[in-house]
């Protein structure tokens, strides 16, 4: 079965970390939880037309949390590191 590449990258993850590592060549997607790593790096190449040097994914678990005095679930996700060669830039909307 051939996977959809279109829905492999779900959105840029924007925070301050993830931008100050854009810089230095690294970005940040959230993934489709059942995406691979090759996955991945067909969709960042159909999408971006760059090879990246490397991708690392990361699964960050759901956790309970007490907000404004009820309980209740943050959910987990999964995201990926996308590494590229020295001075190539993506532009992400």
């Amino acid at each position: 079965m051939k996977k959809d590449l279109n829905s492999v990258l779900l959105n840029p993850h924007i925070t301050e970390k993830a931008t100050m590592s854009s810089e230095s060549g690294v970005y940040v997607f959230e993934i489709d939880p059942s995406s691979s790593k090759s996955d991945v790096q067909k969709a960042f190449i159909e999408k971006y037309k760059i090879h990246p040097k490397k991708v690392a994914t990361v699964t960050i678990p759901a956790k309970n949390v007490f907000v404004r005095g009820k309980k209740g679930k943050k959910s987990g996700y999964k995201k990926a590191y996308v590494y590229l060669k020295k001075g190539e830039k993506i532009e992400i909307i």
